[in-house]
């Protein structure tokens, strides 16, 4: 079987994932956002309370996005384990075919999956190299 650039991991993904993202903004940082913008508006024009609402909608839009990107993330994540797993006992070839022999285990990096043949040798996992059942 042929590996194409569906075996790479995403950066950070065997790595434990944080309940919170860095840049992600919960609703306690939104509603002081909110506050700040109503004390500091203008008297004389102050917003409309539909624009509050979108604002809050859009906010509710991008939590979603970060949330889904969270669980994408962990299903690459979980697919590249069942490729790691399929791919020991498994004869393998790099893309310039020096390196060839039995992967005895498999190991996961943020750059992809590694494979660890019989005689210690590392093969990174990616476009070209070629895997066949072990003969």
């Amino acid at each position: 079987m042929n590996v194409d650039m569906t075996t790479t991991i995403p950066t950070g993904a065997n790595q434990a994932s944080q309940s919170t993202s860095k840049t992600a903004v919960d609703y306690q940082s939104f509603l002081r956002l909110l506050i700040a913008e109503m004390k500091n508006q203008d008297p004389a024009k102050p917003m409309d309370s539909t624009q509050y609402v979108a604002q809050l909608a859009t906010f509710s839009q991008v939590e979603q996005s970060v949330q889904t990107n969270t669980k994408l993330d962990q299903i690459m994540q979980s697919s590249a384990l069942s490729q790691a797993d399929a791919l020991i006992g498994r004869s393998i070839t790099s893309a310039d075919g020096k390196t060839s022999g039995t992967v005895a285990s498999v190991r996961l990096a943020s750059s992809g999956l590694i494979a660890v043949l019989e005689n210690g040798t590392e093969l990174a996992v990616g476009p070209g190299v070629s895997i066949k059942a072990a003969s």
